[in-house]
């Protein structure tokens, strides 16, 4: 079984709970304050871990208090830490939510995640049979020369482009396997898409942001479940209809769940489909890297 090494962001979320969002200028009284362990990178490594994964993360955090909360919560996973770097260059990486009328505004602070660089990624021991997963709450730089590394071990490259901006051909021509949800999808390829578009016309668009033959590029579509376009080949998991409590994380909960399946060399019709009902079981519960399943919790539901 292959290994899943994870190089991106951990955060600590602080949810602040309100009836309502307060107005430019406005102080409105909160409810409820909640801290949670957060960051794609760690939520994805999370997901991996829980999920039966010999798991690795790299990254940086802050020589703070919520720098050694995450690095507990992290290690009680089961998660090795032995790249994930401790700075007093910057404070550990922050989101500060506010959860009010069914929305949420939430303003990221990336801190030490920033500092994540090629230095941190070139000596990592990746193997063939590995899966080398990233997001972009990390410097691109770090993500190309992880894939690098990652492509030159003989591992397979997953990359959940989130928060979408713009990517070099030379990025997404190292990328195996991209994971993203369809406002990514449109964005990344120049052509505007909404959640009425239909399976043929989002696979079109895939096609064309393809930048290899073999690239595999899975849409992640909520309640209307999963497309991808493996290569020339289509494939559709139908979506899960739960009554969800807070989608927070969901897509990380996905991409870990896929890596934890792919390293596992389960094939990836059966990858996806795992991965979808995984992530359907996170959106039930409350914050995000608490909120991640383990294997026999899917195994339930399939």
């Amino acid at each position: 079984m292959g290994r899943v090494f994870v190089a991106g962001s951990i955060n600590m979320d602080v949810v602040a709970i309100a009836d309502r969002h307060p107005r430019v200028g406005e102080t409105v009284a909160g409810k409820q304050v909640l801290y949670f362990p957060g960051g794609k990178g760690a939520n994805q490594a999370v997901a991996a871990s829980r999920l039966g994964a010999r798991t690795t993360l790299i990254g940086r955090l802050g020589k703070d208090s919520f720098g050694g909360e995450l690095k507990a919560f992290l290690g009680e996973q089961g998660i090795d830490l032995g790249y994930v770097q401790e700075t007093a260059e910057a404070h550990t990486g922050t989101a500060i939510i506010t959860v009010a009328e069914a929305d949420n505004t939430i303003v990221v602070i990336p801190g030490a995640n920033g500092l994540v660089g090629a230095d941190d990624v070139e000596v990592v021991p990746l193997l063939a049979g590995d899966v080398a997963v990233s997001q972009f709450e990390v410097p691109l730089p770090a993500i190309a020369a992880f894939f690098h590394r990652a492509r030159a071990a003989g591992a397979t490259t997953l990359l959940n482009p989130a928060p979408a901006q713009a990517m070099s051909r030379e990025l997404l021509t190292l990328v195996d396997i991209l994971v993203l949800n369809e406002t990514e999808l449109g964005f990344l390829a120049g052509s505007e898409l909404s959640e009425s578009d239909e399976a043929a016309r989002i696979i079109a668009v895939a096609r064309q942001l393809q930048a290899r033959e073999d690239q595999t590029i899975c849409v992640t579509l909520g309640r209307r479940g999963v497309l991808a376009l493996a290569g020339r080949e289509e494939i559709a998991v139908p979506g899960r209809v739960v009554e969800a409590l807070d989608t927070t994380g969901a897509g990380d909960c996905f991409v870990g769940a896929l890596a934890a399946q792919l390293a596992d060399d389960v094939p990836l019709r059966a990858a996806l489909a795992f991965a979808n009902a995984a992530a359907s079981i996170s959106v039930q519960r409350m914050g995000a890297g608490p909120s991640m399943p383990t294997a026999k919790e899917v195994a339930a539901i399939l």
